[in-house]
């Protein structure tokens, strides 16, 4: 279990009590656009502009801003934008309030004052308003962070270089990276996994079943609706499904009953399908994926059957095929990931267990080890908030929340024998 651990500060709103820092002190300028969230009354709302940072005008707003340290250190924080008219903040920092007043209208700098951070973490700075003569409470743009600790490091979402506001708000995806008999042909993979309750957050795809050319997973779309997604992308690289062209189409060969076979784009492209479906936390849920080469020697058919264990049936999602691409099974691998930047600060978790391979000699092989892995805005330290690791006989992936974790990418970890069997094969469509 990773704790959630907030990194824990005494803040001092004189100067006489905390000395400022000198103008040599290195600096870190935060951009609000990427770091920052609305807290309360619930996440969402309008006020964070790509272009310009932060804006609003409700006094019950929280906008909370993070960036992590790697040291214990002394800070000095300052608020970077543009006020039209006066107006009175809050700072929130850990347990202590700083009363932030802006006099009259002013374009630049806007002290808060200095804080003291006591263990490496991420930083949370609560920021709401209390009075305003204006229309808003500003047109706030950076954070900027000031210290003379020696050799401190402090990562967040630098710029929007690669659109990188929205992914680092969205936060890492955490990838658990399987291994499997290499010598081997691989046909069916099987995984059960379970959200445990609390954990399922709006946004969240907990993708159970991984492989070269797609993914079969679940997910939370709203606070109403529930998916059971599988998805394969197009030989054809492109993020516009409609470029495709006809012969490089992924083509339905057949669906379950109620289950939605469209297109999908901006991630790659190709045949997507998903069953609505009301899948609850702390339930076991069986994912089960086929691979099998098409007789004609230039196409691959995949299936995906889904089966919430409480009930024990399956149930066919889709099956595939994908053109100018003979494979079996390859790549297998799962992921967590959240879809909605709105929901970046709170934290999702997932556990896999009892995960099988078939070869296409009909011998399961339990999958017992397994490495994590992570995508660009983590390897890039954008964000840090993501972990993985094995828990007696079961692997986990946790990610988002800020919280505080020593996992890295490339950490390898190992689960004792599976608890369960593989499962008995449904029939092919």
């Amino acid at each position: 279990m990773v704790p959630d651990m907030r990194t824990s500060l005494i803040a001092f709103l004189l100067v006489s009590v905390l000395p400022m820092l000198s103008v040599s002190a290195e600096d870190w300028s935060i951009p609000l656009a990427g770091n920052t969230y609305r807290t309360a009354p619930e996440p969402g709302g309008r006020g964070l502009r790509r272009d310009n940072g932060l804006q609003w005008s409700a006094t019950q707003d929280v906008w909370t801003v993070y960036f992590h340290v790697d040291r214990p250190a002394t800070l000095r924080l300052s608020l970077v934008g543009k006020f039209e008219a006066p107006a009175d903040l809050q700072v929130q920092v850990a347990d202590a309030t700083l009363k932030v007043s802006v006099p009259e209208a002013t374009d630049g700098n806007v002290a808060v004052g200095n804080v003291q951070v006591a263990k490496h973490g991420y930083v949370k700075l609560d920021l709401s308003g209390t009075v305003r003569k204006g229309d808003t409470f500003g047109s706030l743009r950076q954070l900027l962070v000031q210290s003379e600790t020696p050799d401190l490091k402090v990562d967040f979402v630098r710029n929007n270089d690669g659109n990188m506001f929205y992914w680092g708000r969205r936060g890492p995806s955490a990838h658990l990276n399987y291994t499997v008999p290499r010598d081997l042909s691989l046909e069916y993979a099987y995984t059960e996994l379970t959200v445990p309750e609390g954990q399922d957050t709006i946004g969240s795809y907990f993708m159970a079943n991984g492989f070269s050319e797609g993914y079969f997973g679940m997910q939370v779309n709203s606070s109403t609706e529930r998916r059971i997604l599988f998805s394969v992308w197009s030989p054809f690289n492109t993020d516009n499904p409609k470029d495709i062209p006809a012969e490089q189409r992924i083509r339905m060969l057949a669906k379950g009953p109620d289950v939605y076979v469209g297109e999908f784009g901006n991630e790659g492209s190709g045949g997507q399908s998903y069953l609505v479906y009301p899948w609850k936390a702390g339930t076991v849920c069986r994912f089960l994926t086929r691979v099998q080469p098409d007789k004609d020697g230039n196409t691959t058919s995949y299936t995906c059957w889904f089966s919430d264990a409480a009930d024990g049936t399956w149930r066919l999602i889709a099956s595939f095929r994908r053109p100018q691409t003979i494979t079996t099974l390859k790549g297998f691998h799962s992921f967590l990931e959240n879809f909605d930047p709105s929901t970046g600060h709170i934290t999702r978790r997932v556990h896999y267990g009892n995960v099988w391979v078939r070869d296409t000699s009909e011998q399961w092989h339990a999958v017992t080890k397994g490495r994590l892995g992570v995508d660009a805005t983590g390897d890039q330290r954008h964000r840090l908030d993501f972990a993985g690791g094995a828990e007696g006989s079961h692997f986990f992936l946790q990610n988002c929340g800020f919280f505080t974790t020593a996992a890295k990418a490339g950490d390898r970890f190992e689960i004792t024998a599976p608890a369960g069997q593989p499962p008995q094969l449904p029939a092919t469509p």
